[in-house]
């Protein structure tokens, strides 16, 4: 065995040796391989997803370092460009609209961010159109109104612009709000923590988590049957669909929806503990603090370690974990638990 694999090192170095071009060619190829090489472990470390970091105690911190006030609304604020500032400046940066290894392969972790991304657009609309105006006749703040469409800017965009400067410029417009949200003097950075508009972000979130649950339960393949009309025996559609249909979430793209809900429940997660804290007194006058804290606890269960080297994807019942029906659970428990708080707060 051992004589073979000598004969067969002598081989390749002989191959090696008769690569056509010569030492500038060989020398070239030689580099590419030591770049692919370099690439398996940065993109290992690239893929470690960020850990949870508590918005409440940071807001307090950045607050004091900056001689600011932790006034209403400063948690959440703080919350949603603490996230925004992980997916810039986390290990490996922005990867989504990578163009080169190891970024271009590393799908899991650019779905990861894709689902934080879509929630940290969401609030940030929130704020634009409910949370920073007292009625719908009031004047939007121009740092929201400049922020939103930076963060909405296309999320696989390499080059001019890229992602990348879109993104830090609507973080720039951001951290503007919370700055005059902070400083007493500036009476126009208004945060309004009433029910209405708590309510009217958590009906996005439940939306958002609602068609999360579906592509994650769709790993095994499930037949549904069409519930788009009902409840309304006058309602139509544009185009007519089958009573029953097959839906199967592709092989190759499991994985995919898997972090991408994992992203989406570690974005909400903290923006969930800021909201705990500014709309206090609103959910304490509903007595739903409990309910929200049961939406945390749900949302904390999505963040469990992943002890398996790949997402599995097995029966139901089957032999082998399915990641995704368990993931698919968390998702569920916690959406049931947004309907009833919402159900609560809409309560008299």
């Amino acid at each position: 065995m051992k004589g073979l694999l000598e004969a067969l090192i002598d081989t390749c170095l002989d191959l090696w040796d008769k690569v056509p071009g010569g030492k500038l060619v060989q020398g070239a190829v030689g580099l590419v391989l030591a770049y692919l090489l370099l690439a398996i472990p940065v993109g290992v470390y690239w893929s470690i997803t960020p850990g949870a970091f508590d918005p409440v105690a940071e807001a307090k911190a950045d607050a004091e370092t900056n001689n600011l006030k932790l006034a209403t609304g400063y948690s959440t604020v703080y919350s949603l460009s603490r996230v925004m500032d992980t997916l810039l400046t986390k290990p490996g940066g922005y990867i989504h609209n990578d163009k080169t290894a190891p970024g271009i392969w590393l799908d899991n972790i650019s779905n990861w961010e894709y689902g934080a991304l879509v929630q940290s657009r969401d609030l940030t609309r929130a704020m634009r159109k409910d949370f920073s105006r007292s009625q719908s006749q009031s004047v939007e703040i121009a740092e929201l109104t400049d922020a939103e469409p930076k963060f909405n800017f296309d999320a696989s965009s390499w080059l001019l612009p890229s992602s990348e400067s879109q993104y830090k410029e609507g973080l720039e417009a951001l951290t503007k709000y919370r700055m005059a949200l902070g400083n007493p003097d500036k009476k126009q950075a208004q945060f309004f923590a009433r029910v209405d508009n708590l309510n009217n972000w958590l009906g996005d979130v439940q939306t958002r988590l609602g068609s999360l649950s579906q592509r994650l339960s769709a790993s095994v393949g499930q037949k549904r049957v069409n519930t788009d009309l009902a409840g309304d025996p006058s309602a139509s559609q544009s185009t007519a669909t089958a009573d029953e249909t097959e839906v199967k979430t592709p092989w190759l793209e499991i994985d995919d929806v898997f972090y991408e809900a994992r992203g989406s429940a570690w974005a909400i997660l903290h923006f969930m503990k800021a909201v705990e804290h500014d709309f206090g007194p609103a959910l304490d006058k509903k007595n739903a603090r409990v309910s929200l804290r049961q939406i945390i606890r749900e949302l904390e269960a999505t963040q469990e370690t992943v002890w398996s080297p790949v997402v599995l994807n097995g029966g139901g019942f089957g032999f082998f974990a399915n990641h995704s029906l368990v993931m698919a659970n968390y998702i569920s428990r916690a959406n049931a638990a947004i309907i009833d708080l919402r159900e609560l707060l809409n309560r008299g």
